[in-house]
């Protein structure tokens, strides 16, 4: 019986959410457009389950949301933090540099996850990452001390995410 409902519905979490979602682009509560969301919802991860990778081994979906709320804080921040050194520091004062993030996380949906948070915060971009798996190459936009913000990036980041999938 399982098995027959994990063919049909291969991931229930993104099934509910992408219902969940048309519900509120519809802007409209009403069962027609409840049933057409989650026959979408069954629909679209149906259609693209063959180019997903297995679920991850011990994701844990409530400490995501803490993560979540962190990095749309960090974004807030960050977006701040950038305006300000756009308006005044001067080009030729700005301090960008490379930095090598080693990474303890091996599952490719958590390292894509970091990639993702870095890109996504102002002032910083996810470059590369290493043919191993086992660096990440990011660019930040002005600082005085590299190091401090590879270690905020393990710490901040890195750690919670090492908790969500593990």
């Amino acid at each position: 019986m399982a098995r027959a409902f994990n063919w049909l519905i291969p991931h229930p979490l993104l099934t509910l959410m992408l219902t969940i979602v048309w519900m509120f682009l519809q802007n409209e509560l009403s069962a027609g457009m409840v049933v057409f969301g989650f026959i979408l919802g069954v629909i679209i991860p149906w259609s693209t389950s063959i180019w997903w990778p297995d679920t991850p081994k011990g994701f844990h979906p409530f400490k995501m949301v803490s993560y979540s709320l962190i990095v749309i804080w960090d974004i807030i921040v960050a977006n701040i933090e950038v305006a300000w050194i756009v308006l005044t520091v001067p080009t030729s004062k700005l301090k960008p540099a490379w930095i090598v993030i080693p990474l303890r996380l091996r599952e490719p949906e958590a390292i894509t996850l970091l990639a993702g948070t870095i890109t996504l915060t102002p002032g910083t971009v996810s470059a590369d990452l290493s043919d191993e798996g086992h660096s990440l190459l990011v660019h930040v936009l002005h600082t005085d001390d590299p190091d401090a913000v590879r270690e905020e990036i393990i710490t901040r980041y890195e750690g919670r995410l090492l908790e969500i999938f593990t």
